[in-house]
């Protein structure tokens, strides 16, 4: 029988778990750098046949309490122990949608309020569906249908505007792997992995580690072409009224010469659109 998504998530997951990490003895003859599967079945206080049949596919229906006890095991955080939920149809994925996503117009309007502070609005397949003048300024966003995922991987651009590339590699691939695990029969979700992976060996590597986590609140560190480096702190919000879409706003410390480059990349692109304008 072939492997399903849920067995290829706990293999891929076992093997990044060192026996040390588990309060294991790591031991001179082991041939994998992870955990055994009598390993993890031990740990997770069930039979090593049950394990197995779970990896193998042959168990499909695994109780919400085995879940929670192999999700500690292989040291899974909030978003990794939800796709494992999602993998094994815990929680219901949402369903397959071929219509073309679009974004709120008051969502829009609050996008266009926020002049200050550059923000887009991600699509279920990390499409930028929207943006505010200095968001598409930040991130360049001229052309039409502009996909983050193949930005990071498929722009050679994207590796001196990322401060940390790897980093950003691993933290786009991760989220897409989410929401990848709530939507795998969408036709673009679908569409883009297929690309990416194709066009990226990077990105097929990454893949392959089955990470999976959200954007969180962080810094991010970018070398804009046009004003230099900057320290933007980013925040993302689930968009309740269209499941799937994120808002993304960033912002810089006031007074901070990341803020002063910020203005200064407001009055760019203030400038550059005058400029189209008189011209059209």
């Amino acid at each position: 029988m072939a492997p399903t998504p849920l067995g290829e998530y706990l293999r891929a997951r076992r093997a990044q778990v060192s026996p040390g990490d588990a309060g294991l003895p790591a031991g001179s003859r082991r041939r994998v750098a992870g955990l055994r599967r009598e390993e993890v079945a031990l740990l997770a206080g069930m039979s090593a046949d049950y394990y197995v049949r779970l990896e193998q596919g042959r168990e499909r229906n695994p109780s919400v309490q085995v879940l929670d006890a192999l999700a500690d095991v292989l040291r899974l955080d909030h978003d990794a122990r939800d796709h494992l939920l999602r993998l094994a149809g815990a929680v219901p994925r949402r369903r397959r949608s071929g219509s073309r996503e679009r974004v709120d117009p008051q969502l829009r309007m609050l996008l266009d309020a926020w002049a200050g502070q550059p923000a887009i609005v991600l699509g279920r397949a990390y499409d930028v569906l929207a943006a505010n003048a200095l968001g598409g300024a930040l991130l360049d966003l001229l052309p039409a249908g502009v996909n983050l995922l193949e930005r990071v991987f498929c722009d050679p651009a994207a590796r001196s505007f990322y401060a940390d590339w790897d980093a950003a590699a691993r933290d786009a691939t991760a989220g897409f792997r989410l929401r990848h695990g709530e939507a795998p029969d969408d036709p673009r979700v679908r569409a883009v992995l297929d690309d990416v992976r194709e066009r990226s060996p990077e990105f097929a590597r990454l893949w392959a580690r089955h990470d999976a986590r959200g954007k969180a609140a962080g810094t991010k560190r970018l070398v804009h072409p046009a004003v230099g480096e900057l320290d933007l702190r980013m925040e993302t919000f689930d968009v309740r009224s269209a499941p799937g879409q994120e808002l993304v706003v960033y912002h810089a410390e006031p007074g901070s010469d990341t803020a002063r480059n910020l203005a200064l990349l407001g009055t760019l692109a203030a400038d550059a659109t005058r400029e189209w304008l008189s011209r059209s």
